[in-house]
């Protein structure tokens, strides 16, 4: 894997943190709009797992955003 990929992961990561607290949602409210558990939504902002293409469709209308905006 190149070496930009990781810091970007957990950019993206960090981005769908901040979106999530500029929405007032906990992770386990999240979870909840987009069909999947508060441990998820952690390791999805922690970069430890990757969404899916569904999955980052899902969280964009969940928190209001564009999908574009959202993997910035």
């Amino acid at each position: 894997m190149p070496d930009w990929v990781a810091p970007r992961r957990r950019a993206i990561g960090e981005h769908i943190r901040t979106t999530r607290r500029a929405a007032r949602l906990s992770q386990i409210q999240l979870g909840e709009r987009v069909g999947r558990d508060h441990k998820t939504i952690h390791r999805w902002e922690s970069a430890v797992t990757d969404p899916s293409l569904t999955d980052l469709l899902l969280l964009a209308d969940a928190l209001g955003v564009p999908l574009a905006e959202l993997v910035q």
